[in-house]
């Protein structure tokens, strides 16, 4: 492992630079993409994506994020954190999870509990990014003006029930912890103990099901049939994906556009689908649900491809879980696909597996001498940059509340791809 150290120390340092080159994209908005996407015939895997699963319809590249916080001092010096933005609105949403989880069983209370509890809660980084969009799609509904003595009424149930569209999404988003925490033999999950470590693997599943259960009785107080076959579709990846991890071919294994699409299922359809929902509950145009979704779609890709370069470069400690977990698991990821594009003969040691920790080490050299870890970091920004148009993309609207939260929404994207844990 000392191998490891050495290379995860130099992977750290040549991305401490990460904000300069996000900056220079102000200068140049088509650094990002030109240099690997654009000019580069022999790179099968961005050509791959391209066809596949970037957005279609939106701007190539919009750098309104850069632009927000660069363009003029009065605006940097307004900067704003985005979870402080809805700090108020979290405190209500983890109170109301802590109450739908309480049960008569004393056991399964304290496994339904766990990271409900303060001070293991998370980021709540969904339930922050659901509660920013339902402010920037505060607009006017098409064809519908009710009385001026109904408006503040329905305002406060449209919040109350996107607060819900919240609550749901964190339920199944820890629900979906539990059970990969179970498959994988995880020990450790946001700095304590695991779940299926501390209460043992049945408890485990069955609290991820009564979390499920849960969110199902939450989803259907909010009369929605549309909303209901979203967020029903969310589990159905949930499970596809995680199955897609466990049964794939050689070929797929090695195949980024099966990594994509296997990452929408298992990370980036709940906060794609959720931005959605929150869209359709407002009574927004179909346009403007797509524009969320993909917003959360890319998002969710780039908070993903971060998290594949932060399994090399991270620390345990840092991550609140096993740093190299999904290599030891068998698990191939962008870094390593990146990888193997540059050393073909890498692919025959990704085939013999990693039970051999000979192999972990000679793919770890491998990964240390090729660009992968840089590739993987430029793929999020494009993917950042996707989500960040998406927002730039919807209906203007001059009210300070909306304006704030687009650009708390935007401001995500960049805290996303410069994250350490």
């Amino acid at each position: 492992m000392m191998l490891f150290h050495r290379i995860s120390r130099n992977l750290r340092g040549s991305f401490n630079g990460c904000r300069w080159f996000l900056s220079l994209a102000d200068r140049n908005h088509r650094f990002y993409f030109s240099r690997d996407y654009r000019h580069s015939p022999g790179n099968s895997i961005e050509q791959a994506m391209a066809s596949s699963m970037f957005s279609k319809g939106l701007p190539t590249l919009h750098c309104s994020r850069y632009q927000i916080h660069h363009q003029t001092s009065s605006i940097v010096e307004d900067e704003l954190d985005p979870f402080s933005l809805v700090a108020d609105e979290l405190s209500l949403v983890s109170n109301k999870l802590r109450a739908m989880v309480v049960t008569e069983v004393p056991k399964l209370a304290s496994a339904a509990e766990y990271f409900f509890k303060m001070g293991v809660e998370g980021k709540r980084f969904r339930p922050t990014v659901l509660l920013l969009m339902s402010t920037a799609l505060n607009l006017p509904i098409p064809n519908c003006s009710p009385p001026i003595e109904l408006e503040d009424t329905l305002t406060t149930d449209l919040r109350s029930r996107q607060q819900c569209i919240a609550e749901i999404t964190e339920m199944i988003h820890v629900a979906s912890l539990l059970h990969d925490d179970v498959l994988d033999d995880a020990d450790t999950r946001r700095g304590i103990g695991s779940l299926n470590v501390v209460m043992g693997n049945k408890l485990s599943v069955l609290a991820g099901d009564f979390l499920l259960s849960r969110a199902c009785v939450a989803l259907a107080s909010l009369k929605n049939t549309e909303v209901v076959s979203l967020l029903a579709k969310v589990v159905e990846h949930l499970v596809t994906g995680e199955t897609m991890q466990m049964t794939t071919t050689s070929d797929q294994r090695c195949s980024m556009e099966h990594y994509m699409q296997k990452t929408y299922y298992k990370t980036a359809s709940l906060i794609s689908n959720s931005c959605k929902a929150i869209a359709i509950l407002a009574g927004q145009t179909a346009e403007v649900a797509m524009l969320a979704f993909d917003y959360g779609k890319n998002l969710g890709l780039a908070f993903q491809l971060i998290d594949d370069v932060l399994d090399f470069t991270g620390t345990s400690a840092s991550l609140g879980k096993g740093s190299l977990s999904d290599i030891c698991h068998g698990i191939v990821t962008a870094p390593m696909l990146f990888a193997m594009e540059e050393f073909p003969h890498l692919r025959a040691i990704v085939d013999e597996g990693f039970e051999n920790h000979k192999n972990i080490d000679l793919a770890l050299e491998y990964l240390g001498k090729s660009r992968g870890i840089q590739r993987t970091r430029e793929l999020a920004v494009k993917h950042a940059n996707l989500a960040a148009a998406a927002i730039d993309s919807l209906p203007q609207n001059d009210d300070e509340e909306v304006k704030k939260s687009r650009r708390a929404l935007i401001d995500l994207t960049h805290r996303v791809i410069t994250r350490t844990k």
